[in-house]
């Protein structure tokens, strides 16, 4: 069990989330707040549609909710599903849906709970079936490329650039059993990632992993929260869930996360209890398969490793072993491929180096 306390913030933190909260107050106003087809008026919740035009394949509707809280404040994004196999991040933002109250809430929520359908509705993972492309590689995106590439343009447009600051969700594709586990991106900035930093210590998801080699260009950069992240945003990626199941305690994980940060930004009362003593990764290590055949784990995601130890093996269709999987470093198992399916070039898992001191 995770041990937490009292959410301690520091006065350079605590004025900043307060100018950010003034400001969005006098971005939004109080007029209604509209993201794609859904209008809602201060104190309540709407729904409506992001509408990718067709290009030179076909048009694709993206399903949003606003939550237009009653009192001014931040505007905070929330958005899974980019990957349609990952259950537990989509249903998780379904939760959230149900239980926002516009009335409880100062600021505005963004909600957008799958990027992308087709994924979903056809059960394959990682991509966008209809040109093949992941939905979290392709921002800030263009609207003369495929339907990945649109959609990418329209969610930089409509969500990332309206809001303050965002959420990622994610999770253990059809194919990975993974530990659940979160990223705290290093702009360089450092009160915008004084911020990210403490809302990922709200969300209360550990291990952290450390990620200071993501696009520094606002114009290629490439995954969803990088896109706010290098415009200033405060944003953070979390993942829950695994091999596509839809666990209560990995939902709950996921959407008791996104109301921890409404509450650590202000939007909503209550107190904040976010982790004392997170696991913060400062590297990970991918095992790939150089073989076709059957995969046969040896570990579970969370195991910790050492060097060299074995975490699983490759047999061909007729049992014979033709490859040993080892550890390369020293490290947790963040996660382990889920199915025995194995082809040559897959990842088999990823060993997360654990930070010998936790960052500033």
């Amino acid at each position: 069990m995770t041990s937490r306390i009292r959410f301690a913030v520091s006065p350079m933190v605590a004025s900043l989330v307060i100018a950010v909260a003034i400001s969005a107050s006098a971005q939004s106003g109080d007029g209604p707040f509209s993201v794609g087809s859904a209008k809602a008026a201060r104190g309540q919740k709407a729904t409506g549609t992001i509408e990718v035009p067709a290009g030179v394949d076909a048009a694709l509707i993206i399903p949003v909710v606003v939550a237009h809280g009653a009192h001014p404040g931040p505007v905070l994004a929330l958005v899974a599903g980019a990957h349609g196999t990952e259950y537990s991040s989509i249903i998780a933002l379904e939760r959230v849906i149900e239980r926002l109250d516009p009335a409880a809430l100062s600021g505005t929520v963004i909600v957008v709970p799958l990027v992308n359908p087709r994924s979903f509705e056809q059960k394959i993972a990682h991509v966008n079936p209809i040109d093949n492309k992941s939905m979290n590689r392709f921002y800030p995106g263009r609207m003369d490329g495929t339907q990945t590439e649109r959609a990418s343009y329209l969610m930089t447009k409509e969500v990332v650039e309206r809001a303050d600051h965002l959420i990622d969700l994610h999770g253990g594709d059809l194919d990975e059993s993974l530990l659940p586990y979160s990223y705290w991106t290093v702009s360089g900035n450092a009160p915008q990632d004084a911020i990210s930093r403490q809302m990922l210590l709200a969300f209360g998801v550990s291990p952290i992993i450390i990620s200071a080699d993501r696009p520094k260009d606002p114009a290629a950069s490439r995954y969803l929260e990088n896109t706010a992240t290098t415009r200033g945003k405060p944003s953070i990626t979390v993942e829950a869930g695994h091999a596509g199941t839809t666990e209560t305690d990995d939902i709950e994980l996921l959407a008791n996360g996104c109301f921890n940060v409404m509450r650590f930004l202000k939007m909503l009362p209550g107190e904040v209890r976010p982790v004392e003593n997170p696991v913060w990764v400062e590297a990970i290590q991918s095992v790939t398969s150089d073989q076709t055949g059957i995969f046969y784990p040896l570990v579970r995601r969370g195991t910790y490793v050492s060097q060299g130890m074995k975490i699983g093996y490759v047999t061909d269709y007729t049992n014979r072993t033709i490859l040993e999987a080892r550890a390369p470093v020293a490290g947790i198992v963040m996660f382990i491929r889920a199915v025995p399916s194995m082809t040559k070039g897959e990842t088999i898992a990823n060993i997360g180096m654990v930070a010998k001191q936790a960052p500033n």
